[in-house]
């Protein structure tokens, strides 16, 4: 016995939730390292404040959200324009958590009118 489209999806749309959450969490850490490190300047020679490992570990994070956005999208069959703004919602401070709602509301009406 195979894994039924809407199974899929329903795993798709719980691997993005996740992500959707840490991915935004970190941008809002790298975000606050950008504020003291050039803002604050609390070191008073731009070095990182909170660390490096920061945007290191952003950066990975958000390729495996990517991952995680195509699988979503493609399981649901959604326009080239939702790909694009779940891909945005990374890297825009905040977007991913308020997309994350919109994108789960509607992945699961559409999933319980299909079942």
């Amino acid at each position: 016995m195979g894994v039924s489209v809407s199974q899929k999806a329903a795993g798709a749309l719980a691997r993005y939730r996740v992500m959707a959450y840490v991915t935004g969490t970190m941008l809002l850490l790298l975000c606050l390292e950008l504020v003291l490190k050039y803002v604050v300047n609390v070191h008073g020679d731009h070095s990182p404040v909170i660390g490096t490992w920061v945007a290191v570990a952003h950066g990975w994070i958000y390729v495996i959200y990517l991952v995680t956005v195509v699988q979503l999208w493609s399981a649901m069959r959604w326009p080239l324009g939702r790909l694009v703004t779940m891909a945005a919602a990374g890297v825009v401070p905040v977007m991913s958590f308020i997309l994350e709602r919109r994108v789960h509301a509607d992945a699961v009406a559409r999933l319980t009118a299909a079942d």
